[in-house]
């Protein structure tokens, strides 16, 4: 009986050892979580306090120690400094999308010729300065006429200021075309200016003058001065001739006018133009050329410059005839000489 009692006592101190072992082993896991939850968190403010983050950097991607968005931080670092984001930036560890900036439209003029229009993105661009080059009787001057009839078209006012021919052969010449300047003139619709190049000179030393008077009163849109090879040649002095000519285009371009600039020279025997600072301001330049073909001479046209736009590098053919400039769509393939 001794035995049996001792025996069972002994089962019973066991089972309380037992008891007592698992309750010790469950506070010890239940403390040890406690522990890890506060170490989570002190991990967690020192990330913040570091300038880090552990929310999200990028959707699938979660920085759940300081190193790793650390890592992920400066690995987004490194691709930002090669351009490798693109309009991406990196912020705090996050990822915020840029915007494309939007490219601004620019405004067209017709140049009053259809197929010119057609390869050179709808004309030249509002309010700037263009360049007509060509020899004698190359089509400089009814390009210029023609550009502002299609102005008149639209009912702007238009402006063609001289320095060589008059008024009344001019007119005269026109009208074989079909263009009655005359009435026009009648009409407050188009003005023609008969200026030597020496009152050009006064003109821009008193910053304007009548011209700009002129252009501002009756609102003036388009403007063709024909020609500045005489105006050029009032220098002899190249730095005075810079000078003159970058005041011209800057009071030219100060009117909010699409001006077109006649110049008589020949591209095929110049490399460059006499006066580079035309060359240079100049918003778009197109050369005409009238070549002996054989037994006949005939027109070409070639657009050498124009900014911001995607034009046609090929020769084309023109002829001139009751409407003015008739450009052939066919490109010319010979070459020029």
């Amino acid at each position: 009986m001794k035995k049996k009692k001792e025996g069972e006592k002994i089962r019973s101190s066991a089972k309380f050892k037992s008891k007592k072992t698992k309750l010790r082993n469950k506070k010890s896991k239940s403390g040890s979580g406690k522990v890890k939850k506060r170490v989570g968190k002190i991990k967690k403010d020192k990330v913040e306090k570091e300038g880090g983050s552990v929310e999200k950097v990028k959707p699938g991607i979660e920085s759940l120690d300081n190193k790793k968005n650390i890592k992920i931080k400066e690995d987004l670092e490194v691709k930002k400094e090669k351009g490798i984001l693109g309009l991406k930036e990196v912020s705090t560890g996050s990822i915020f999308s840029k915007t494309k900036p939007k490219l601004k439209n620019i405004e067209r003029v017709s140049t009053g010729i259809s197929n010119l229009d057609s390869i050179t993105e709808k004309g030249f661009e509002k309010n700037s300065t263009n360049l007509i080059i060509g020899s004698s009787g190359s089509g400089k001057s009814i390009f210029g006429v023609q550009f502002l009839i299609e102005g008149i078209e639209k009912k702007e006012n238009c402006m063609f200021i001289s320095f060589e021919e008059g008024k009344e052969t001019f007119y005269q010449n026109l009208k074989k075309l079909g263009w009655d300047l005359e009435k026009l003139e009648k009409q407050d619709k188009f003005y023609f200016l008969e200026y030597t190049p020496k009152k050009v000179k006064i003109m821009l030393d008193e910053g304007g003058g009548i011209i700009e008077s002129l252009v501002l009163r009756k609102k003036i849109t388009r403007i063709v001065i024909d020609s500045l090879t005489s105006f050029i040649l009032l220098f002899n002095d190249e730095l005075k001739q810079r000078e003159s000519t970058l005041s011209l285009f800057n009071l030219l371009k100060g009117w909010d006018c699409t001006s077109l600039l006649t110049y008589e020279g020949d591209n095929l025997k110049e490399d460059k133009l006499k006066s580079k600072i035309l060359e240079f301001e100049s918003d778009s330049i197109i050369a005409l050329y009238f070549l002996r073909n054989k037994n006949e001479r005939k027109r070409y046209l070639e657009v050498l410059k124009m900014r911001a736009t995607n034009h046609s590098k090929k020769i084309h053919e023109f002829s001139i005839g009751k409407k003015g400039i008739l450009l052939s769509k066919k490109v010319f393939s010979g070459e020029l000489r």
